[in-house]
């Protein structure tokens, strides 16, 4: 059976829609894939960039703060995902802020080991 030659296009015409409409797709579920993978790079990195414990010295973790500061922001500036953007940047803020303020804060940095710890556990939940 031959299709008229409106039908036909209006065929193909649906047919590239569906084609296109799977492309949007497939490009969409990469996109998440990608976003989940920089995610969890970037977590594992913060991770290991902010190593905080209860016994670390005071003198340590002002002696690298600036530097983990910077990282953190640009880690918090290279992933999708907004709480462990704002999560990254809250803990860069609080190690920036040590490095500016380093004898007032050492003279309470339990207090600031207590935020930077509940911090460390808030980016732990939104990467895991």
């Amino acid at each position: 059976m031959r299709m008229p030659g409106g039908r036909a296009v209006c065929v193909a015409v649906v047919l590239s829609g569906l084609v296109l409409a799977g492309c949007d797709e497939v490009t969409s579920a990469v996109r998440g894939a990608e976003s989940v993978g920089d995610k969890a790079a970037v977590c594992a990195e913060a991770l290991q960039i902010i190593d905080l414990s209860a016994d670390i010295s005071p003198e340590q973790v002002a002696a690298e703060a600036q530097e983990k500061g910077r990282q953190l922001l640009d880690l918090g500036s290279r992933v999708m995902d907004q709480t462990v953007k704002d999560t990254l940047f809250d803990i860069a803020n609080g190690y920036l802020d040590l490095e500016e303020r380093k004898i007032d804060h050492l003279r309470n940095f339990s207090g600031w080991l207590e935020r930077n710890l509940d911090n460390l556990d808030k980016l732990r939940q939104a990467c895991f």
